[in-house]
């Protein structure tokens, strides 16, 4: 018979101990009863033994519940119903704290996914390192930046990012600072703000990593246009009146000097010397006043037109435009377009001058080369925006100046004006887009223009 409450079954074998307890002590003391004694007693201790272990069960169970607790083990559950409602009590309130320290790993997971899951959606760079250098966490926007497929040390930034590495582990709560390095010879500016906070009892700090580059640019851009304007006006309000009043007083000297007036030889030569100073005035000034113009075509370029045309006959009309300058520098040209009907929505006439710019620098940059050779790509980038890319095999750009290539009057041909690239990126700007430049000195360089 299977008894089904506890506090029977302790009673019953409280009587059978104690019944079996009183035949040890009758039968102790008859030798013909020594063998049924020595039974009687492995019975008594086995009866007590089974008594205690039948009564420790619930420390049992109180252990395993606090095991699970203690290594997250929530699947089992726990029920006895042949020991009385005070253990099925137990079971309910040990199974509903399971059930509630399950519910809350759950929550746990669920933040802690939700939470992964924004820091690698977001475009800005999220890095969490301790102190001494190991890395928690990092999203893919890290990877995107430093072109990286694992991190798992500071350290192992200095093999291509040493000043980075370095600010890095330089950085406290608080600090702002910006960085400037080159990832695939493609200039980045790196914001990076950082922020402290204690988990589990050691320090961690939580790093933003941000490309402020195109921002800089536009502020660049918007900053140059604001002093070209104020410089030429001021300029052209100053030596408009000279080169004016210079042709006044020149016209006034000739026409002293063809009367006749008596005048020795020292007078005439004095005139004609005064004639030639006022005729160099004056072209002095209209070459300024034609230099300053010219910049100021950097602050007026027309708004676009936008209209669909084909990347092929953007490509066509550049190559049939400067063909003859080809064949003269010997320079061979390779275009390819993928996919071959892909079309480009922007102004047509202000992309054709982008384009012109960026082919004139690349023939110049492979005029040195015996087998000068430019390579012209169009492809649409997995952001679904239409990318052209302009490479060449000539000299490269020294990575000192490849942050100033794109600045007004900045040049490092011997006869460049210190427009063209400037004007190239304004233009983008203007399409929404952006021109950037990878180049590594000695193996040429590559423009991309993004729309």
């Amino acid at each position: 018979m299977v008894y089904k409450k506890f506090r029977i079954q302790i009673f019953l074998r409280v009587i059978l101990l104690v019944v079996t307890l009183l035949l040890i002590f009758l039968f102790h003391d008859e030798s013909t009863y020594f063998i049924s004694t020595i039974i009687l007693i492995i019975l008594f201790v086995a009866q007590v033994v089974f008594l205690i272990r039948y009564a420790e069960q619930t420390n049992r169970k109180l252990a395993r519940f606090f095991e699970s607790i203690r290594y997250s083990d929530f699947m089992g559950t726990f029920s006895d119903g042949e020991h009385g409602k005070s253990f099925e009590a137990l079971n309910l309130q040990m199974n509903q704290v399971i059930e509630a320290f399950k519910k809350t790993k759950i929550e746990k997971e669920e933040n802690f996914n939700y939470l992964l899951t924004v820091i690698q959606h977001v475009s800005i760079g999220v890095l969490v390192f301790r102190l001494d250098g190991k890395v928690d966490v990092y999203n893919n926007a890290v990877k995107r930046l430093l072109k990286l497929k694992h991190l798992r040390n500071i350290d192992e930034l200095k093999r291509n990012y040493k000043d980075l590495a370095i600010a890095l582990q330089e950085m406290k709560a608080g600090d702002k600072k910006l960085v400037k390095l080159y990832v695939d010879n493609e200039l980045l500016q790196l914001s990076i703000h950082a922020t402290e906070f204690l988990m589990h009892g050691e320090k961690y700090l939580l790093v933003s990593l941000q490309d402020i580059h195109p921002e800089l640019e536009q502020k660049e851009v918007e900053s140059w246009q604001m002093l070209i304007r104020v410089l030429t006006h001021e300029i052209m309000n100053s030596i408009t009146p000279i080169s004016s009043l210079a042709s006044t007083v020149q016209d006034i000297v000739s026409q002293y000097c063809e009367r006749d007036f008596a005048q020795n030889e020292d007078e005439k030569e004095d005139m004609q010397n005064v004639t030639s100073a006022l005729a160099t005035i004056e072209k002095r000034s209209k070459g300024l006043l034609n230099f300053v113009d010219l910049y100021r075509n950097l602050t007026r370029i027309p708004k676009p037109n936008f209209r669909y045309f084909s990347v092929q006959e953007l490509f066509q009309r550049q190559l049939d435009l400067l063909q003859s300058k080809l064949d003269e520098k010997q320079v061979r040209v390779v275009s390819r377009i993928f996919p071959s009907d892909l079309k480009l929505l922007a102004d047509p006439d202000l992309i054709d001058q982008v384009m012109l710019n960026l082919l004139l620098n690349a023939i110049d940059a492979v005029k040195d080369q015996e087998e000068g050779m430019i390579t012209i790509v169009a492809s649409v980038n997995l952001n679904n925006r239409t990318v052209i890319e302009v490479t060449d095999n000539g000299t490269g750009i020294n990575h000192d100046v490849m942050d100033k290539i794109f600045m007004p009057f900045f040049t490092s041909k011997e006869n460049g004006s210190g427009i063209g690239l400037s004007l190239s990126r304004q233009i983008m700007q203007m399409h929404k887009g952006s021109i950037s430049v990878r180049s590594k000195y000695g193996k040429g360089s590559t423009f991309l223009l993004v729309f």
